[in-house]
């Protein structure tokens, strides 16, 4: 029914969502080869183009949906978020970073190929840089939502905020509020990764290579030993503190060296998570970090999702970037659902237009407007005013005019 191409498309987070929740995804576009493997290995159907994304044009990306004969068409993406996140001390600071671009391509290939649905994820931050207007601005003709949203809520056993945004050519839409999704489930560190077989630090599981640990040096196996889940760097001895956090000035840090709690969320799962002093990255009750396997379960890829090819050497590095940088596969889940529900509601109101051929839904949808009372944000971007013109909060059930009748009537 939706044919997908996938841009920035890492190890296939976002697309194994996708796929998972019934839609077709046909190719996905990175610069990164290191994902061609698990991105292929784990996604069949989807081809993985290792391009960079500057370089497409909305024709490349049209005859990659016109290879196959579904209806509708979706362009997704996860720009980089390194420049906007509040973990990058660079994001924090720099204002040149060039992959702030990659937005605006983002935004440019949606205006050159025209899809049926966007889908977009990002940090929150993103909303209060300039980038991010500009690119709702590419979104003309569409009705959009965003939002930040918090990742819990849906199932993703860490917390982790990302900003989702749905756009439709079709009519309004949004995510699905967590208390109506189908199987949504609450989910803690102990029930997304303690069945995993035990591990000392600096050793690997015989049968599955993601699974290991990073070495300790003897001063941090005193640490994590001195740690209690929940608890911080503080509870220790003075002599295993580290120099840099005994001073009274400047970043502390309490979080690093941490342990996760069994019964609770993992912290976000970073691309330096399979590091102990890098983060609330240590093992509940295991004396080491979690292991890449570990960080990819709680990122919501399968037990079984392959990111090795056999006898490939591990780099903890590049996959622990690759894992950290993913879209939650339970998220691209739960947006492949909420275009599947825009096309049904679709289909069930072609029956039933205006005299001037507008879909009532679009002319009088108190349940639409009436969401604009929470941080939801709701757009119909008009497709020659040059604004973006916010739903209008009404009483429930008052009619409100689509811009298109306005427009007509003040013409008439």
């Amino acid at each position: 029914m939706i044919a997908c191409v996938d841009l920035f498309c890492g190890v296939g987070g976002l697309t194994h969502g996708l796929i998972h929740g019934g839609v077709k995804v046909v190719a996905g576009i990175d610069v990164d080869q290191d994902c061609s493997f698990p991105y292929e290995e784990n996604n069949p159907g989807a081809i993985f183009l290792g391009r960079d994304v500057r370089s497409l044009s909305g024709k490349t990306l049209r005859s990659l949906w016109a290879a196959t004969d579904h209806r509708y068409t979706l362009l997704a993406g996860c720009a980089p978020c390194q420049p906007f996140s509040t973990y990058s001390r660079k994001g924090r600071t720099s204002r040149t970073d060039t992959k702030w671009d990659l937005v605006a391509d983002f935004g440019r290939l949606v205006k050159e190929s025209r899809p049926d649905f966007v889908t977009m994820e990002n940090v929150p931050q993103l909303l209060d840089h300039p980038i991010f207007e500009k690119f709702l601005n590419s979104l003309r003709g569409y009705h959009v939502w965003h939002k930040a949203v918090e990742c819990s809520q849906y199932g993703v056993p860490q917390t982790r905020k990302r900003l989702v945004l749905l756009a439709s050519r079709l009519g309004p839409i949004a995510l699905a509020s967590p208390s109506v999704v189908k199987e949504n489930r609450p989910s803690t560190v102990r029930i997304a990764i303690s069945h995993l077989n035990r591990l000392e630090a600096g050793t690997s599981d015989p049968v599955d290579p993601l699974h290991s640990a990073c070495r300790l040096s003897e001063l941090n196996l005193r640490r994590i030993r001195a740690s209690r889940p929940g608890g911080t760097w503080r509870d220790w001895n003075k002599s295993l503190i580290a120099k840099c956090h005994r001073k009274d000035s400047g970043d502390t840090y309490p979080s690093v060296y941490g342990r996760m709690e069994w019964d609770a969320l993992a912290p976000t799962i970073t691309t330096q998570s399979f590091g102990y002093g890098n983060g609330r990255f240590g093992h509940p009750e295991q004396d080491r970090a979690i292991t890449l396997r570990e960080a990819a379960i709680l990122q919501t890829f399968p037990a079984e999702y392959r990111f090795l090819r056999p006898g490939e050497h591990l780099r903890f590095s590049v996959l622990g970037r690759l894992i950290g940088n993913a879209v939650p596969v339970r998220i691209g889940e739960i947006v492949a659902e909420a275009f599947l529900t825009a096309i049904r509601q679709t289909n069930d109101s072609q029956a039933r237009r205006t005299p001037n051929g507008i879909p009532w839904s679009l002319t009088n949808s108190p349940e639409t407007i009436t969401k604009c009372d929470g941080p939801d944000q709701f757009h119909y971007f008009d497709s020659v005013s040059r604004p973006p013109m916010a739903v209008p909060k009404t009483k429930a059930g008052a009619k409100k005019s689509h811009p298109q009748q306005t427009r007509a009537k003040k013409k008439a």
